[in-house]
């Protein structure tokens, strides 16, 4: 595939506008799937400590032949590790684990509000960010709420806030604030996992008129939205056909038959869910 086109971030470094998602592949697998994709010619990859496969992750970087610095590689803290020294602790371990010298894209995975150290953590990750260690700082599951704090606390908004974004859950608001701030809005479950969405007859009914698989229409329309999906795959072939979305393009009112249906949260709600 073509490379994806890019987005400048808000500290101006570029995030590929396509990533693949790792997420629930053991070390093996997502060592397979790195450098399968890195081969078709992603250079997003994006992994997390729950996860449970940043060794993986990092195996397939350095097999993949692809030189490091064409590569964004993002990881996230977890809940457990929480708070500014937790934080510069965790992060050194994904380092360790991923085999890299530095991280591309470093988030907070979960706010965690009732635990309430989400601000402590921010700032490490802003330390991070200023000794070189860490490329770009962002967040993931964060609210507007959640993001105001942490930039009044720093002066230091995310680059990035990566939340559950699908034609089940489109996020208009979350998405007009992040751009009105200007935040890269990645999207997890991008294909609506557990759902029953790609065999929607609405969006078969467009995958036949633009000769392409349902996937491809619902990463299409995320790519026109704006926003950067990662969609997960071990599956070579798979993996190809997510990523070439950009040959054709949806209408204005094909855009709107993607949304055309209830609107509900599959994942878990950034207010009360917590994961360590």
């Amino acid at each position: 595939m073509a490379h994806a086109p890019i987005h400048t971030l808000n500290d101006s470094h570029a995030l590929p506008a396509f990533g693949l998602g790792t997420y629930p592949l053991d070390d093996a697998a997502a060592e397979r799937a790195v450098v399968d994709a890195l081969g078709l010619g992603y250079r997003l990859i994006d992994t997390a400590v729950n996860y449970g496969n940043e060794k993986g992750v990092g195996r397939g970087i350095a097999a993949s032949g692809v030189p490091r610095e064409e590569i964004t590689v993002t990881t996230k803290l977890p809940g457990r590790h929480h708070g500014y020294a937790e934080t510069l602790s965790s992060f050194e371990e994904s380092r360790a684990r991923l085999g890299v010298d530095r991280v591309d894209l470093y988030l907070i995975h979960w706010p965690l509000p009732r635990v309430d150290a989400y601000v402590d953590s921010w700032r490490a990750m802003v330390k991070l960010r200023d000794d070189g260690l860490v490329r770009s700082i962002g967040v993931s599951n964060f609210t507007p709420a959640h993001i105001e704090r942490i930039a009044e606390a720093t002066g230091v908004p995310p680059a990035v806030n990566q939340i559950e974004l699908h034609p089940l859950f489109p996020q208009e608001e979350a998405r007009a604030y992040h751009a009105a701030h200007g935040i890269v809005t990645e999207s997890w479950s991008p294909l609506g996992r557990r759902s029953t969405l790609l065999s929607d007859p609405g969006i078969e009914r467009l995958a036949r008129a633009h000769g392409v698989t349902p996937a491809q229409i619902v990463l299409r329309w995320h790519i026109q939205l704006g926003v950067v999906p990662i969609p997960k795959s071990g599956d070579p072939e798979r993996q190809r056909t997510n990523a070439d979305v950009f040959g054709f393009a949806l209408d204005e009112a094909e855009m709107a038959a993607v949304t055309d249906r209830p609107h509900r949260r599959l994942g878990g709600d950034p207010e009360r869910h917590e994961e360590f």
